[in-house]
Order: structure tokens, then C-alpha cells, then sequence
């Protein structure tokens, strides 16, 4: 039996054949067998963006409240241990092999082959019920529906936004994607969504369910002002809070910190929390990979954007910080099943320099096939091609210096997906 972390993670990759396999029956058998019965409150998060940062608010203000919090998130960018905290620390090695093996245990009694993906949310609920929480923050890997973190009954579920990916699991639809995350409301229970243009099929379920719907712009809002932003509730009791604005970069940050408040207000009987550590959390919760800046000189900036949705907003990140006569450089590379040719559309006007790279990994876009479509939807866009992030990351950074040595501003971005930022990361920390 595995014996380090790295041993586990790697027999885990490799119990199930398929890397994704939705549904919950196999992940309830095991569920039953460990007898994984939550006493802690549950925020639920789902939504094809924004599902990080509005995790990263909630968990931050709940530990600023005084409660031990725990929060699931994936994926992880440089360590498994990202994925599973507590009170903001990441899980120990030890930690995470002890709930693999209790997990793999009960597993094995029961005879199913579990995803990396299931494995991963049944250890982390375990390790949670070992800590002790007062509540947990579980972030939805994909979908909702039928995601493993739907398996637990939440106190409060959230969908950030609707918006195309995963269709090859989710559906060709807003309609169809919106009644998958939908799924994860409950009767009698409130249910938030932070959509601006929510499809019927999720409104519709809502009401099916009768779950505590609230929608932003309608029971709750967000407005900017001067000094920062009036984040408003109108609920049995109206409430309404003066706010700073977000650590996290971009006004649609807003709608995330507004679906995050919102929960906390709706669980405010449960567990109270102060508008001074609600505030605190806003202004400072951070995410890495989220329009993050690696450097000043160059100024270097990570961003997971991986979907069209994603890609405007990074868009619209840069529009803003640019000055005049900005030379924008692209580390760019993406997963071949994604909207490749939608997310070039959506940020492509604010690049003037493409360094294209193959991931690996067997989902990988070749670089040759991300350049075609480059070419097919800006015909005179400069580029490069190279065999992997590094290298390409390299080339970006010699044409960064050479743009400042002539005294020009220059920004890299590095962006199309978890692994693009993942493998800069790495780079810097020495990995």
C-alpha cells in the first residue's frame, strides 16, 4: 500500500480508468461504509467561474468570525495540499495519506472503483469531520449534478455563473449547464445565484424544489461608489453594508463577493458574523492564478482563464492596467477540449506577441493547432510556437527585456489554463 503522498496520489490517478466518470452511486457506497455523516455546516459552490474567489471570501471571513473552517477546492496548481484546508492552512502530507487509507479501506470493503476526483472529496470530508469544523466550503469540481461534492446535503448552495464548458458532460447550452449546477439546490434551503442572466432551467428548478432562490440584481445587489461599493440584501430584513473593494482583480469580483455575503447573511443564525470581519475578508482575499502578479519588472501576470466567459474578464483586467504603448506578450496554452477559438476571440485585441506552447499532458492542444486557430481569427498576429511552457515562457521574458531596454512598457500575461500557470509556477519556485 502507498506508504508517501506522492505514492498516493499516483495509485488514486490510477484506480478508475477514466480520469472523469460522472455520477454518485459509487461514491455513496463508500459514503455508507465510512458512515461520513457531516455535523458542520456546508456552503455549496458551483458555477463555471468565479467558483475560487467566492470560495476564498467565504473561508477567510468565517475564520475572521472565530470558526474553524474547512475548504475544499480544485484543482491545485503547484501542491495537492492546496485543495484541502483548514482555517487557511493547507492539509499535511500525513494528514491527507491518513484519510486516503481510511478512504481507500472502505473502498476496497465495498468493491468500486473510485475517481482521483472522488477519492480526493471523500478524504477531504473525512479529514474535515477528524478536524473538528465548524463549517466547510466545498467548491464543485464539474458541473453539479453529479459531482461527488453533491453527495452532502448543503446549508446553503451557490452558483456563480453559467456560462459554456465541460459540454462533452454538461451540455451545448447555457440551459442545459444551468439545470446540472442547478442541482445542487435543496428544498426549503437557500440558494444563491450570482448569474446577472440566469437560464430558465435553473430558475424553473428552483421553484420545482421551492428552494430560498435569490438572484443578484434582484434580492441582492452590488453598486460601486467613490470609496468602494454598497453590497445591498433585500430580504425579511433589508441589509446593506459599505465595502471595500476586492483584493481579487476585476468589478465582476463584486458579484462573487455579493453571492459570498449573501450566504453569510442568510446563515447569520447559525453563525453570526461581524461586518468587520466581512469586510476585512473582501479586501483581503487573495487566489492564486487569478489576474495575479508574479513580477514587477517584467510585469508578469498569471491568469487560469480557460473558457470564453473567463477570457473576457481577463480581458478587460488588462484593458484597464494598460498604459499607452504597452507591449502585451502571451504564454498561451490550453487543453484541446476546450472553446480554444472562443477564448482567442475574447482576449485576443489586447495581445500583441503570442508565445504558443503545447501542455503536457494527453489533453494537450498542440501548439501548432492553438497557432492555426491564432492565425484564422487575427491574420496578422505575431507568434511563436514552442514545444512547452517553459520554453515559451523563456522567449516571452527575453522579448519583455528587450522591450525595456528600449524603454517601452511591457506586460507578459500567461493564461489558458490551470496547467499553463501551473508550469510557470513551478518554474519560479524551482520545481
Amino acid at each position: 500500500m502507498a506508504k508517501d503522498l506522492a505514492s498516493w496520489l499516483s495509485y488514486i490517478q490510477n484506480l478508475h480508468p477514466k480520469d472523469i466518470a460522472m455520477g454518485l452511486d459509487r461514491a455513496k457506497l463508500v459514503i455508507a461504509k465510512l458512515n461520513l455523516q457531516p455535523s458542520f455546516t456546508i456552503i455549496t459552490v458551483a458555477g463555471t467561474n468565479g467558483k475560487g474567489s467566492t470560495c476564498a471570501m467565504l473561508e477567510l471571513a468565517y475564520k475572521k468570525a472565530g470558526y474553524k473552517v474547512g475548504c475544499y477546492t480544485s484543482p491545485h496548481l503547484l501542491r495537492y495540499n492546496e485543495r484541502v484546508r483548514v482555517n487557511c492552512i493547507e492539509a499535511s502530507d500525513a494528514e491527507l495519506c491518513s484519510a486516503f487509507a481510511i478512504t481507500e479501506a472502505a473502498r476496497a470493503e465495498v468493491d468500486v472503483a473510485l475517481t482521483y476526483f472522488e477519492m480526493g472529496t471523500l478524504a477531504a470530508i473525512w479529514h474535515f469531520i477528524e478536524a473538528d469544523i465548524k463549517i466547510a466550503i466545498l467548491e464543485v469540481g464539474l458541473g453539479g449534478r453529479l459531482d461527488t461534492v453533491n453527495a452532502f446535503t448543503p446549508d446553503c448552495s451557490i452558483v456563480t455563473s453559467i456560462d459554456l464548458d465541460h459540454q462533452e458532460y454538461l451540455g451545448d447550452t447555457r440551459e442545459k449547464i444551468g439545470a446540472e449546477k442547478a442541482a445542487i439546490f435543496r428544498p426549503k434551503t437557500p440558494a444563491i445565484c450570482g448569474d446577472e442572466n440566469p437560464p430558465n432551467s435553473l430558475l424553473e428548478y428552483a421553484k420545482k424544489i421551492e428552494a430560498n432562490l435569490l438572484c443578484i440584481h434582484h434580492e441582492f445587489d452590488c453598486v460601486v461608489d467613490k470609496t468602494g461599493w454598497e453590497y445591498k440584501l433585500n430580504q425579511h430584513q433589508s441589509v446593506s453594508y459599505q465595502l471595500p473593494l476586492p483584493a481579487l482583480q476585476g468589478l465582476y469580483q463584486l458579484n462573487n463577493a455579493s453571492c459570498a455575503i449573501t450566504a453569510i447573511e442568510l446563515l447569520q443564525n447559525k453563525l453570526p458574523v461581524t461586518h468587520i470581519a466581512i469586510s476585512e475578508a473582501i479586501e483581503q482575499a487573495s487566489l492564486a492564478g487569478r489576474f495575479q502578479t508574479l513580477s514587477q519588472s517584467p510585469h508578469i501576470i498569471l491568469d487560469v482563464a480557460h473558457n470564453p466567459h473567463a477570457a473576457l474578464a481577463l480581458a478587460q483586467n488588462l484593458k484597464k492596467i494598460k498604459k499607452e504603448n504597452t507591449q502585451v506578450i502571451a504564454v498561451f496554452a490550453m487543453l484541446s477540449d476546450k472553446d480554444i477559438k472562443g477564448v482567442i476571440e475574447s482576449v485576443g485585441q489586447e495581445i500583441d506577441n503570442w508565445c504558443i506552447a503545447t501542455i503536457d499532458h494527453s489533453r494537450g492542444a498542440k501548439a501548432e493547432v492553438l497557432a492555426s486557430t491564432v492565425s484564422d481569427v487575427y491574420s496578422n498576429a505575431k507568434m511563436q510556437i514552442f514545444s512547452n511552457v517553459a520554453s515559451a515562457y523563456e522567449e516571452a521574458c527575453k522579448q519583455a527585456e528587450s522591450c525595456m531596454n528600449q524603454g517601452e512598457n511591457v506586460k507578459i500575461i500567461v493564461f489558458g489554463s490551470f496547467f499553463t500557470v501551473s508550469a510557470v509556477m513551478q518554474l519560479h519556485a524551482g520545481l
